[in-house]
């Protein structure tokens, strides 16, 4: 093949010889009319003119460039050309020979198809960094170039990308840890195990984003309070990452420290609001504060710009919270409020985050009353239903963004199993006498109960107590509730006074101070809250014995 002569064909070389003829080089006689002068080196040295690219020898330029080169010709891609950087990269090659033997490494890269389109399109192909056998990364262009025998051929350069490629791979490779590390920590973070409360079943499912997607600050929690009531808890922090998961994890540790003050969940949100400012003034959170109470089968909730709660109960029927709610936590200058919802036996709630129900270009109503139709038509264990919601939603490994769910069910219980949860209340009315009826109420009924009798005197004696300190330093009204489950004895007694008592050290000559103190050492647990409205309860819990196996 003569080269030279396929060189006069490289795309760019008539279109310049023919724009050449048409314009022949200006003289110095025309130069002095106004055309723009040589350049000032040549005028002053003296240099003969530098040659135009047209008459430069097109191989000896291919040779010299440091990209890799090839020309392969005809339907076959018969090997015609290879520069120096090209044998340099993978030794010497056979012309004449077709490139699926005479290129291995361009029919192991896939490159052979790209030479077929090229040839049949008469468009340049491009393959992006492409690792060859010599370990380094190239991207390779195939351009098509005419011949004077009328074959096809094409041009394949090869430019070396390795330092791009390597790059890359680092920036892969750290975002992959960091993401591993954001999801590490947002798991540590998260309860390695729920707490189960008496009244209730749950689960809870957590799901990092995509690997394409950084890690969220969502979040859950159940915290058993005491007295039969459990607080539920979940959350989003905006934003991704590690300092996301770690907003996350303070708002989460101080939900749990708030909690254990038993306040009521507007101000819960209240204290977590001014703490989210503190934390980050740029940073935001979403969060929903629940408590359920057994015996007022509600679930009692507020909402800092978080997503509804959805309750399917008995009959099959989906409610979702009303209002109130407020902006997410660290905006400041705002009152929450508290608002409720029935979760009566048999209904089954579900708390989320908005990776669950928001899609792009849907809006996000449409999201939750998608949610609302999974949850009528999803029956079972918690867990159960915490999948299928999931699953309805499409959610899967490369989901674009973080999701939390937490399922909780009060299951409708009946037969023996009914019979170890009961409930049994007394006004009490009157003076002093309240405290006699009080102790014969509660002996009747843990006897009615068939406790063994150290554990029906200890309930009487704090019944005692708890009448006696409520009547001594409480207002009316005044109530006894009594409640068993499956595993403790509660008594609970409330008044109108909200002045909480404490336990305190009583001198050897004080007539009083001593009823708390009586009931913290004898129960396996005590406190007490002020209840909606004015006023507190204070109560205690005795753990059941375990029966015989």
């Amino acid at each position: 093949m003569n080269f030279t002569r396929w060189s006069a064909r490289l795309p760019g070389t008539q279109r310049r010889a023919a724009a050449r003829a048409e314009h022949p080089v200006t003289t110095a006689d025309r130069r002095s009319e106004g055309s723009v002068p040589a350049a000032r080196a040549e005028q002053l040295t003296g240099a003969p003119p530098v040659p135009a690219v047209d008459e430069l020898p097109v191989r000896e330029v291919l040779d010299r460039v440091p990209a890799l080169v090839a020309l392969v010709h005809g339907p076959g891609h018969r090997l015609a050309y290879v520069n120096d950087a090209y044998t340099a990269a993978f030794g010497a090659r056979p012309c004449g020979e077709p490139a699926a033997e005479a290129l291995p490494e361009l029919r192991d890269l896939g490159l052979l198809p790209l030479l077929d389109q090229a040839l049949r399109s008469g468009k340049p192909r491009t393959l992006k960094s492409r690792k060859a056998p010599d370990g380094r990364h190239y991207t390779f262009t195939c351009t098509p170039a005419a011949e004077d025998n009328g074959e096809g051929a094409v041009l394949i350069f090869a430019t070396d990308v390795t330092d791009h490629a390597e790059a890359a791979e680092r920036l892969r490779t750290s975002e992959r840890r960091q993401r591993e590390t954001a999801v590490t920590l947002q798991r540590s973070l998260l309860p390695q195990e729920l707490e189960e409360p008496d009244d209730l079943r749950i689960a809870a499912t957590y799901q990092p984003g995509g690997t394409e997607a950084a890690v969220g600050g969502d979040w859950y929690d159940v915290i058993t309070l005491g007295g039969g009531r459990t607080a539920l808890v979940i959350g989003d922090v905006m934003g991704r990452g590690v300092r996301a998961a770690a907003v996350m994890g303070q708002l989460r540790t101080a939900v749990r420290a708030y909690a254990r003050l038993d306040l009521p969940p507007h101000e819960v949100l209240q204290l977590l609001d001014g703490l989210a400012m503190e934390i980050d003034a740029n940073q935001i959170a979403t969060c929903v504060y629940a408590i359920h109470d057994p015996n007022e089968g509600r679930l009692v909730y507020a909402s800092a710009g978080h997503l509804p709660i959805l309750v399917r109960d008995d009959n099959g029927t989906v409610l979702r919270a009303d209002e109130p709610t407020g902006p997410p936590l660290g905006t400041g200058g705002w009152m929450h409020a508290s608002g409720s919802i029935p979760l009566g036996p048999g209904s089954t709630a579900v708390l989320y985050t908005d990776g669950l129900v928001e899609r792009r270009n849907e809006d996000l109503d449409e999201g939750i009353a998608a949610l609302e139709r999974a949850l009528a038509g999803a029956t079972g264990t918690p867990q159960v239903v915490c999948d299928r919601l999931v699953r309805s939603a499409g959610v899967t490994a490369d989901h674009d963004d973080d999701v939390a769910v937490l399922v909780l069910q009060h299951p409708a219980r009946t037969g023996p199993d009914g019979e170890l949860f009961r409930n049994a209340a007394l006004e009490l009315l009157g003076g002093v006498e309240a405290a006699p009826r009080a102790r014969a109420f509660a002996s009747g009924v843990l006897t009615s109960w068939r406790f063994p009798a150290d554990l029906h005197d200890l309930g009487v004696l704090a019944t005692s107590e708890l009448v006696a300190n409520s009547l001594q330093h409480g207002i009316p009204p005044m109530r006894l509730r009594l409640r068993r489950t499956d595993r403790r004895l509660i008594i609970e007694v409330t008044d109108g006074d909200d002045h909480l008592p404490r336990r305190r050290r009583a001198e050897p000559g004080d007539e009083s101070g001593r009823g708390i103190a009586i009931v913290a050492t004898i129960a396996t647990h005590w406190g007490s809250r002020r209840t909606p409205g004015g006023g507190k309860a204070v109560w205690c819990e005795f753990v059941l014995p375990k029966p015989a196996e």
